[in-house]
């Protein structure tokens, strides 16, 4: 063989290992997942998308595709003196779990990333550009006779060259933090080799939903719902979108793709995470990381599950599903309308203890006073009814007397009262002079403790009994709902027990529905047990006002709490509508809003557990919205309806 041919020869296979090499190392380059994941979207018929642009730091996540991993198992990092990080990235988003010691500090730096950050637990002192601004975290409180207290998640987003800092509150605080694109410092604490001079950001940014630098509390955020069973707090970056989740309890997702890639943090309850075909269990503080159109689905536990899903970049048909929400929320409450502080009745005479059954008439909210310690004894010697002014001018009519709860409008300028304790329903003038018993048998026994009550145009009135009364033996049979026609007979429209705890009530404008919510359910702790779950229900009103075709209108949202004990107590309690038909609930998680078909609209968000409401002023556009010791009130664009005989 020639020199000339020998030579042409070792080229040719020099340049066929060199083509072999670059395919199997193009080959090695794909996920061994990604095959299956290919047979998998086209078996459920899926859609691929691809997104462009986006930037590559060829820097390898800490958490294995589709792989789930809990906190417990991510190495722990010290900052800084007494701060403590549990850091996971994906590959254009960090997280950043934080203890902080009492007092423990975060020096001031000027910010490489966009930067959410989250107290998870006690309160810091966020410093932006030297100024201090305090954020806290406020747990649920359990609600008692005598208070309650609603959560409280404070957070600030902090963009790209921002001057931060951080010191840690007298208890410490435990600080949730979410930066796009990753942080190269932390990385560099980490130890991560090869790393890039800079870090680069996605090209295509989006136009965050909150403002820089302003400190905000998550659960002012309108629920989103993202599909059905699926209800989220969005919050967007320029880079990056947290979705705060919640799904119901045997909820399911089936499977689905989206270009985007997802983290998922579990912060309470349990799912089964459907990854490609198979099945991967999940609980608080379990972590997981899908890149963009890995096939997903999951199974929702009985606990329910709420989570954190980051997405990077941005989701667009989220936000474009927030903006929908929004508008919807808009409509009923003006943008940027948030409660005010009406009355402090632990400031102002005559005191407030458990304020109830709040009523709009003749210019005046009338509602009741009740007293209850903490374990829900009552006392009527210690409650009364009050006579409440827009102007905030505010007096009792009647105290001593009787422990009431619903009022109404009634008949020549009197209202109708619902005297839970004395087993009766009367008649009483504004001037709290009783003017006579409507209802206090049934069969022949006493009525237990009528609680809310409504008229009808005929006269008649419907009020439930849900036996909340401090006798241990009751004289009916089980909780129940009532009607009393013009004539003065008394129907009992709901079976015994039929409902766990029967207790707001409303009438459509036109008088065809009556709408019941169930307070309590499914407690180990409450004696009746029911299928009405944590629903309003709805029925059509027969013309003896007797009910039927009863329905699933409005389904509750339940709190953690309740979910993680598996009730289904929403604690729903007094009820308003307007005009148009929307029903505003007063609930645990806050003042729930559904519009006429029972579809979810928003929630109005409160520092304490909101009993009761009624629209007022002269318009009859203001919401009042009475909570233990205080009232409240907010303006809405619709005008509420009541029925004045």
């Amino acid at each position: 063989m020639s020199h000339r041919l020998i030579k042409k020869t070792f080229q040719s296979l020099l340049f066929l290992i060199a083509i072999l090499a670059m395919v199997q190392c193009k080959q090695s380059n794909v996920p061994e997942w990604q095959e299956r994941n290919t047979q998998l979207i086209s078996e459920h018929s899926l859609t691929v998308r691809e997104l462009s642009e986006l930037p590559n730091n060829g820097i390898d996540s800490n958490l294995e595709a589709g792989k789930v991993k809990n906190l417990n198992n991510v190495d722990s990092l010290e900052l800084y003196p007494g701060v403590k990080a549990k850091i996971f990235w994906g590959t254009g988003t960090m997280v950043s779990v934080i203890e902080m010691a009492p007092n423990s500090k975060i020096p001031e730096d000027v910010l490489s990333s966009d930067h959410f950050v989250f107290v998870q637990e006690g309160s810091i002192n966020q410093l932006i550009e030297g100024k201090s601004n305090t954020l806290v975290n406020v747990k649920r409180e359990d609600a008692d006779g005598a208070h309650s207290g609603t959560p409280k998640t404070e957070f600030v987003y902090l963009q790209k060259g921002t001057k931060s800092g951080v010191i840690a509150g007298a208890s410490g605080a435990k600080l949730l933090e979410v930066s796009s694109p990753l942080r190269l410092d932390y990385l560099q604490k980490l130890g991560i080799d090869n790393l890039p001079n800079e870090i680069m950001d996605v090209k295509n940014t989006q136009t965050p939903n909150i403002e820089p630098n302003k400190v905000y509390d998550l659960y002012d955020f309108q629920l989103t719902k993202l599909a059905d069973g699926a209800h989220s707090r969005l919050i967007s970056g320029r880079n990056t979108q947290l979705s705060f989740i919640s799904m119901d309890p045997g909820s399911t997702f089936p499977h689905h793709i989206h270009p985007e890639e997802q983290m998922m943090f579990v912060m309470r309850g349990e799912c089964d995470e459907i990854i490609l075909d198979g099945k991967a269990h999940m609980s608080e503080n379990d972590v997981v990381r899908l890149p963009g159109n890995m096939v997903h689905g999951a199974y929702i536990s009985e606990l329910g599950c709420d989570a954190l899903d980051i997405f990077w970049p941005a989701r667009a048909d989220y936000s474009e599903k927030e903006r929908a929400a929004l508008a919807a929320y808009h409509d009923i409450i003006p943008e940027g309308a948030k409660p005010e502080l009406f009355i402090d009745g632990t400031k102002t005479e005559p005191s407030l203890t458990f304020s109830e059954g709040p009523k709009w008439m003749n210019g005046k909210v009338y509602f009741s006073n009740m007293y209850f310690d903490k374990s829900w004894n009552a006392d009527p010697s210690k409650s009364s009814i009050v006579e409440l002014d827009p102007s905030g001018d505010y007096k009792n009519i009647t105290q001593g007397k009787m422990q009431a709860n619903g009022l109404y409008p009634y008949k020549n300028g009197n209202l109708i009262v619902c005297d839970m304790i004395g087993h009766r329903v009367v008649e009483m003038t504004t001037e709290g002079k009783v003017l006579r018993v409507l209802a206090d048998k049934y069969d022949g026994k006493s009525i237990d403790g009528p609680n809310d009550v409504i008229t009808d145009a005929k006269g008649g009135f419907y009020f439930t009994d849900p036996q909340f009364t401090m006798e241990p033996e009751k004289s009916q049979p089980g909780r129940a709902v009532y009607y009393v026609s013009s004539e003065g007979k008394i129907t009992r429209i709901t079976e015994p027990n039929e409902f766990a705890m029967p207790n707001g009530i409303l009438l459509s404008p036109d008088g065809k529905t009556l709408y019941i919510n169930n307070c309590y359910d499914d407690e180990s702790w409450y004696p009746v047990s029911s299928e009405k779950d944590n629903f309003i229900w709805a029925y059509d009103v027969n013309e003896d006002g007797t009910i039927s075709n009863g329905r699933k209108f409005a389904q509750l949202f339940l709190t953690g709490n309740v979910l993680d004990r598996k009730g289904k107590s929403s604690s729903a309690d007094g009820m308003a509508i307007d005009k148009e038909g929307n029903i505003y609930v007063c609930t645990y998680y806050g003042v729930q809003i559904f519009n006429n078909k029972g579809v979810y609209v928003g929630m109005i968000n409160l520092p304490s557990f909101p009993v009761s409401l009624c629209f007022g002023d002269d318009d009859m556009k203001t919401l009042y919205i009475v909570s233990y010791t205080k009232v409240f009130k907010i303006k809405t664009n619709k005008e509420g309806y009541i029925n004045y005989l």
